[in-house]
C-alpha cells in the first residue's frame, strides 16, 4: 500500500506490517573518505566518519542532498543506500550482525517490534519540536513514554468520491450503499463500493467499517495504549461486527466483493465503475489520471454506530541501536530531518502528508488533497506498534473473507481469535 505503510508483514502485506526491507543495495554512491590532509572540499577528512542511511527507494534520490549537505556541515561521508523489499527484516538482521545502519527509514509501527530486539534508540526532541509535528505524528512515535523517532509523513485511507456520480458526501454508511445501489441498479456503476477484500481480506482497508460497527482487536492499557494481553477479535462485539460486514457481503448488500482486490479497485475507481473509493493517498495518481472528479472525506460511520477511525500509518526516521555513528544520527534525525525543506523534498517524492505542519501548511496550497487525508484521518487510531499486532492481520484477513461470502460470523471470529491466541503463545 502504498506500502502498505505500513509495516507489518501483512500489512505489507499491508501489511503494513510488514513492509519490511529486503536487501539492502546501494542506490547512491557517497564519495570515498577524503585521505588525511585533504582541502577543505573534502570534508569528510574531517573526522574520516560515515554516517549510514537505509531508505526505500522512493525515499533515496530526494534524501541524497539533504544527506549531503549535512555530511559537508559535519566532517562525514553520509551514505544513503536502498532496501528494496523487507526492510524490517533486513535491519533486524544486519543489526543483530553488527552490519546495520546508524539511521532506518520506516513505518511508525515497527516501533515495538525494534524496541523489543533492541535495535532502535529513543529519540530526543525538544518540547518545541515535538509541537511542529501533528498530535497524531507524535503519539504514533511514542511508544511506552518515549519518542523512539522523527515521523516526517502521515497516512490514512478516507472516502474518495467521484462527485459526478455522487455529489453530495454520506452522512452514514448505510446512505453510502443505499446511494451505490440506486447507481448499479440504473446502470451508472458496475460496484456498490470500491474496498479491497480479495481472497485473503484486507483488515487494513475494512477496519474503519469494522471499528464503527463495534469490533476492536485489543483492549487498552491504563495509558490507553493497545493491550496485548486482551484480544478482542472473538469478543461479542467484534462478532457483531463481523455480522455486520457480512451484511455489506456478497449475500447481503453486494458492497464487499472478494472479487475487489488491491490490484483492480483503485483502477475500477478511476474507470468509472464505482462511485466510492475507500483509499489512501497512494491512490491519487491514478484517480487524477481517470480524470474522475472526486472529493475526499472522512469515511463514514454506521447510523448510531461508534466513529469509522482509521489506522494511520506514520513514516518515521529511527536511530539504531548498534550503529558505529550513533551521536550523528541522533543530530541527523532530531535536529536534520525536523526541518521543513527535507520534509517537502520527501513529500515532493512521495505525495503523503507531511507531518510537520509548516510543511504540510506550505504543501495544502498546491495540494489539498493533502490536507483532506489529513482531516479524514484526524481521529484515526495510529497502527498499534506493538509487536503482537504482526499476529492480527492474517486471521482477521481470513474471517473478514469467510463472512464476506457468507459464512457465519461466530465461527469466522472464533478461528481468527484462536489462530491469533496460538500465535502469540509461541
Amino acid at each position: 500500500m502504498r506500502m502498505r505503510a505500513l509495516g507489518v508483514a501483512a500489512l505489507a502485506t499491508l501489511a503494513f506490517a510488514a513492509t519490511a526491507c529486503g536487501e539492502s543495495q546501494p542506490a547512491s554512491q557517497s564519495a570515498s573518505p577524503a585521505a588525511p590532509g585533504a582541502s577543505a572540499s573534502a570534508p569528510a577528512a574531517k573526522s574520516g566518519g560515515t554516517l549510514v542511511i537505509w531508505a526505500d527507494p522512493s525515499r533515496v534520490k530526494p534524501l541524497k542532498p539533504f544527506a549531503d549537505q549535512f555530511g559537508t556541515e559535519n566532517g562525514v561521508t553520509v551514505e544513503v543506500k536502498e532496501i528494496s523489499k523487507d526492510n524490517q527484516t533486513t535491519f533486524l538482521t544486519a543489526s543483530q550482525q553488527g552490519s546495520g545502519p546508524d539511521i532506518m527509514i520506516g513505518a511508525h509501527d515497527w516501533i515495538g517490534n525494534l524496541v523489543q530486539n533492541g535495535a532502535i534508540d529513543p529519540v530526543t526532541l525538544t518540547d518545541e519540536q515535538k509541537a511542529a509535528f501533528s498530535a497524531k505524528a507524535m503519539q504514533a512515535v511514542t511508544f511506552n513514554g518515549q519518542v523512539y523517532g522523527a515521523p516526517y509523513a502521515v497516512e490514512n485511507i478516507a472516502l474518495i468520491r467521484n462527485t459526478k456520480l455522487a455529489p453530495d458526501a454520506p452522512a452514514s454508511i448505510e446512505d453510502m450503499i443505499a446511494k451505490g445501489k440506486e447507481l448499479k441498479a440504473a446502470g451508472k456503476v458496475k460496484e456498490v463500493l470500491c474496498i479491497p477484500v480479495g481472497q485473503k481480506g484486507d483488515a487494513f482497508h475494512v477496519y474503519p467499517i469494522f471499528a464503527s460497527a463495534g469490533g476492536a482487536l485489543f483492549g487498552a492499557t491504563s495509558t490507553g495504549d493497545p493491550d496485548p494481553k486482551q484480544v478482542l477479535v472473538g469478543s461479542p462485539d467484534s462478532v457483531k461486527a463481523f455480522g455486520k460486514l457480512k451484511d455489506l457481503g456478497e449475500k447481503g448488500d453486494g458492497a464487499l466483493r472478494t472479487s475487489i482486490t488491491n490490484e483492480n479497485y483503485i483502477v475500477n475507481f478511476a474507470g468509472g465503475k464505482c462511485a466510492y473509493l475507500i483509499s489512501g493517498p497512494w491512490a491519487m495518481s491514478e484517480v487524477k489520471k481517470g480524470g474522475i472528479t472526486y472529493d475526499i472525506t472522512a469515511v463514514p460511520s454506521f447510523k448510531g454506530g461508534k466513529p469509522a477511525t482509521p489506522f494511520v500509518g506514520v513514516q518515521t526516521f529511527f536511530v539504531a541501536s548498534k550503529g558505529k555513528n550513533k551521536a550523528l544520527a541522533q543530530e541527523f534525525v532530531a535536529n536534520y530531518v525536523t526541518n521543513k525543506d527535507v520534509a517537502k523534498a520527501l513529500y515532493e517524492a512521495d505525495p503523503r502528508p507531511p507531518a510537520l505542519t509548516a510543511a504540510l501548511q506550505e504543501v495544502q496550497a498546491s495540494d489539498p488533497d493533502a490536507v483532506k487525508f489529513m482531516e479524514a484521518g484526524k481521529d484515526g487510531l495510529p497502527m498499534p506498534a506493538i509487536p503482537e499486532m504482526a499476529a492480527i492481520w492474517e486471521p482477521f484477513g481470513i474471517a473478514e473473507n469467510a463472512v464476506v461470502k457468507g459464512g457465519d460470523a461466530a465461527k469466522a471470529a472464533a478461528a481468527a481469535q484462536k489462530a491469533i491466541d496460538g500465535s502469540l503463545k509461541h
